[in-house]
């Protein structure tokens, strides 16, 4: 690797390199990374990297929240980067592309102004060549594509790139840098030494990672399946809505609807005739007001509606005055006449046949006899 490197940068590599502290960011060998550099001191160190061979050392630093790299507070394996772009941004910071070259370990910091200087030594990575390497490859390859195709945010085309690298290094590194893992767990995969270890540990987090991902897909689809429905009728009710107010129809019908509604809150009516009204004004609801059941419906609730549900003449019952009535009030209909007039004898009867009730003040027998 350190001679492919050369041969890019046609120079052999410095005993010293320029280090780069970065926060929330490892980069990994033969990958590209994009950094923003704001700091004076990172800002000295690119300027002076770019004039030059444009090879520089980049670290993780400890703790992310620390806003300034030092020594003492950085990882001592990083991995060497070439600038491949570089572009200087009005408000002063600089956006570099940089692609890992290879692993490194800091020996000594050597100065730390103008900007972080070290010593190195290039740690080799131990790439075996086996079946089950091979069978590892395959698995990461098949497992990244599943991660990929739930991701929401992942582009398509790494599922097809995955495929196409063949060397396990460079496939270990690729589809890590396309992990969203922790800081510590980023550097804790660079600082590995066998391949093997990489892609075993890379099994076992896009395993997680599907599992978790497939889960989440498998809930949103049963939560909208079970909201479908609702939402299906919501829908088609504002469209109805939408239509009736082109029409015209919108408020007048909305108006007719709240007012039998109302009518029906105060007729005092018994709980099935109240379920067969509500049953018919949501029929009449979904009615044009032109079609001839929209006229049956509404004069047979108005009828519902006058109906004397709670009141009472309080009287007794006068089956001759009740006939009479009925004469005055309703032609022909006898059969109908009869059975009412029957239904109010056998009140009647009923009535006259219950017993008095004994009162306190009325004397009992055994009184009467005194």
């Amino acid at each position: 690797m350190t001679e492919q490197k050369n041969n890019e940068s046609n120079a052999p590599l410095p005993e010293v390199l320029p280090i780069l502290p970065l926060r929330d960011t490892v980069v990994f060998p033969l990958t590209a990374a994009p950094l923003a550099v704001g700091q004076e001191r990172s800002l000295r160190l690119v300027e002076h990297a770019a004039s030059g061979a444009r090879i520089i050392g980049v670290v993780a630093v400890r703790d992310p929240a620390i806003e300034r790299g030092e020594p003492e507070n950085v990882f001592l394996i990083g991995t060497t980067a070439r600038i491949q772009q570089l572009l200087r941004v009005p408000d002063g910071t600089v956006r570099l592309l940089v692609q890992g070259v290879e692993r490194i370990r800091i020996t000594e910091f050597v100065q730390r102004e103008p900007f972080l200087a070290a010593r190195y030594e290039l740690i080799p990575e131990t790439v075996e060549q086996s079946v089950e390497v091979e069978a590892l490859v395959r698995q990461v390859q098949s497992l990244f594509q599943r991660f990929v195709t739930n991701s929401p945010v992942l582009p398509d085309e790494l599922a097809t790139a995955v495929i196409n690298i063949e060397a396990p290094l460079q496939l270990a590194y690729f589809v890590a840098s396309n992990l969203r893992i922790e800081h510590a767990e980023r550097q804790q995969f660079l600082a590995m030494d066998s391949v093997r270890e990489k892609l075993e540990w890379l099994l076992t987090t896009l395993t997680r990672e599907v599992e978790v991902l497939e889960l989440g897909k498998r809930i949103q689809s049963e939560a909208q399946e079970h909201m479908g429905k609702a939402q299906r009728e919501y829908y088609l009710r504002e469209q109805l809505k939408a239509i009736r107010k082109e029409l015209g129809e919108g408020e007048e019908g909305e108006d007719e609807i709240r007012s039998l509604r109302e009518k029906l809150d105060q007729a005092g009516m018994p709980e099935e005739a109240r379920k067969e009204a509500e049953r018919e004004l949501a029929r009449l609801e979904k009615l044009n007001p032109a079609s001839p059941e929209h006229s049956v419906i509404r004069t047979y609730l108005d009828w519902l509606i006058v109906l004397p549900w709670s009141k009472s003449s309080g009287g007794k019952i006068d089956v001759t005055s009740a006939r009479r009535i009925l004469d005055e009030d309703h032609y022909d209909l006898q059969k109908v006449k009869e059975r009412i007039l029957e239904y109010l004898a056998v009140r009647r009867l009923k009535e006259e046949r219950q017993p008095a009730v004994e009162t306190d003040d009325a004397p009992s027998h055994a009184e009467a006899q005194v």
